[in-house]
């Protein structure tokens, strides 16, 4: 293969900037506030930060309602402490990963409060619009994804305008080839600016059909996942224009040396890998989320894994998520036994992992009493646990009254374990989750068996995920124990050694023809053949 490029050998951390480090006691996080957390970045290993939004925003959203796409909004700081961080970033060969919001806008932004006031203004179809359905009604049946009619009445124009989630956030119409260019040019601010890439939000959603056709009702609605789903978006996402607006995308990223971009993307497994496009004219990186909402059981992870690897297309890189700012807490999800073999899991497949803050301590969903909610999504939709705050609590620095977040009360509150599960504490004991990242991350780099090797299952008993990282003369074995009981696993071969164990108590240890794996553990041996 040639040359690889950082995004795929680099692990990427997320941050959600309202909720990393408080510096001027508000409350929220801000940028300085990443910036006085670098050394601990570094420290930890990970190559980029993808950040949550940091344009100016009515934060009606949380920032995915963009008001100004070329500046920071002052709940940040400013666009100088935007241009410092990049700085301070780059002196230590550390890149930055952007969110770009371009499926809409806020309702606030200057292209929306002109579209809004006419039907024959200079941006009256930037935006979607439809007339009134025969009954005076919506167009069509098109849902928010947050609950209710996509469609909202707008007197002046006596039209509905579309929206896929808020009313707040209205959907521009990516068939305009102004929209598309005036689009562009936001990317290129960023670009010349010096960022290194975009997470592009909910890339899927930017081309709607263009007749306006109703969605199919969803066959296998189940209530509990929220109204939002009782129909298929089959003609509200991923239609096929939409790869032309990609094209686009990359066409600029490649003007600008190693810029990459991560499309989010929830779509099955088929669907996805088209977003790869062809002869390098998709996304980087369609975001992976196979495993995210999977159970959590090793032959089910198995299969999912053979099943991506298979679908990947000639030249695409895979990559690995499991937690992220809209989805549960890791360590809620699977409990906290599991943790350090989720840790392994996404430290060494193949592909660039993204690590969700907080999730290298073992943070778990905080509860957020009804009067403190801040999401929109559990107000829309309440009492079904579709509410994105639990997954969003402030970074557990230390056992300080507000976790070393803040000096003052945060936005949200603060997880009632912090005193215990905090980077001061987890750092300075040697067999922590916290150290665990720490020395899997390492490894990583220095093994390009796990940056850049081939991946093969291994034979294992049934509770038991094996499989082989591979790269020229060094064979790498990882096995991890989802069982709550021992198990041994033959290896087939006269002897291995012990790289690492995720109870971080079996350093270079030998093993001859098979090793046990205690309760909930995962191991790294080293196979090679002398």
């Amino acid at each position: 293969m040639n040359e690889p490029s950082w995004w795929q050998t680099g692990v990427i951390y997320q941050i959600y900037p309202r909720s990393f480090m408080d510096t001027n006691d508000d409350g929220v996080g801000d940028l300085a506030g990443i910036r006085a957390r670098l050394d601990y970045l570094q420290w930890l290993g990970v190559d980029a930060l993808w950040l949550s939004p940091i344009q100016p925003s009515p934060m009606k959203d949380f920032g995915y309602d963009i008001s100004d796409y070329c500046d920071v909004d002052p709940l940040f700081g400013r666009l100088d402490d935007l241009r410092d961080l990049l700085d301070d970033l780059h002196a230590r060969g550390m890149k930055l990963v952007l969110d770009f919001v371009p499926n809409h806008t806020s309702d606030q932004h200057p292209w929306f409060l002109e579209s809004r006031q006419s039907r024959d203004n200079s941006r009256h179809d930037w935006y979607l619009w439809r007339d009134p359905g025969p009954d005076g009604g919506p167009p069509n049946n098109w849902l928010s994804s947050f609950g209710g009619s996509g469609w909202a009445f707008e007197p002046r124009r006596g039209q509905y305008f579309f929206h896929a989630f808020l009313e707040e956030q209205p959907d521009l119409n990516w068939r305009n080839p102004a929209v598309r260019e005036a689009m562009l040019e936001q990317m290129r601010f960023w670009l010349e600016l010096g960022v290194d890439g975009f997470r592009i939000d909910v890339i899927w959603h930017l081309v709607k059909d263009e007749q306006f056709r109703d969605n199919p009702i969803n066959p296998d609605f189940r209530p509990q996942t929220g109204d939002h789903n009782r129909l298929l978006t089959t003609y509200s996402a991923d239609q096929p224009e939409v790869h032309e607006v990609i094209r686009g995308f990359r066409q600029l990223l490649d003007q600008y040396p190693q810029r990459m971009m991560v499309g989010e993307i929830y779509l099955p497994l088929e669907r996805l890998m088209s977003y790869y496009g062809s002869a390098g004219d998709g996304v980087h990186l369609p975001f992976n989320f196979q495993l995210i909402r999977h159970p959590w059981d090793a032959e089910a992870i198995a299969a999912t894994i053979d099943r991506y690897e298979a679908a990947l297309p000639a030249g695409g890189w895979p990559n690995w998520v499991l937690g992220n700012h809209d989805n549960h807490r890791l360590a809620t999800r699977v409990g906290a036994q599991h943790c350090r073999i989720a840790a392994f899991l996404l430290l060494t497949l193949r592909g660039t992992p993204t690590l969700y803050y907080g999730d290298e301590i073992g943070m778990q969903d905080v509860p957020v009493p009804a009067e403190a909610v801040q999401d929109p999504v559990e107000g829309r939709m309440p009492g079904l646990g579709l509410g994105r705050d639990p997954e969003r609590s402030p970074m557990q620095w230390d056992d300080g009254p507000f976790a070393g977040f803040s000096r003052v009360r945060p936005w949200l509150p603060i997880a009632a374990d912090h005193v215990q599960v905090n980077v001061a504490s987890l750092r300075s004991s040697p067999t922590s989750l916290l150290n665990l990242y720490h020395q899997l991350i390492a490894i990583r780099r220095a093994e390009p068996a796990l940056a850049l090797g081939h991946y093969r299952r291994f034979a294992t008993p049934p509770q038991v995920l094996g499989y082989l990282r591979e790269h020229n003369e060094r064979r790498l074995l990882v096995l991890l124990n989802f069982s709550a009981q021992a198990q041994e696993v033959a290896l087939g071969m006269a002897e291995g050694r012990i790289c690492l164990s995720s109870l971080l108590d079996r350093p270079a240890q030998t093993v001859a023809e098979s090793v046990t794996l205690r309760a909930h553990e995962g191991l790294l041996l080293d196979l090679t053949c002398e």
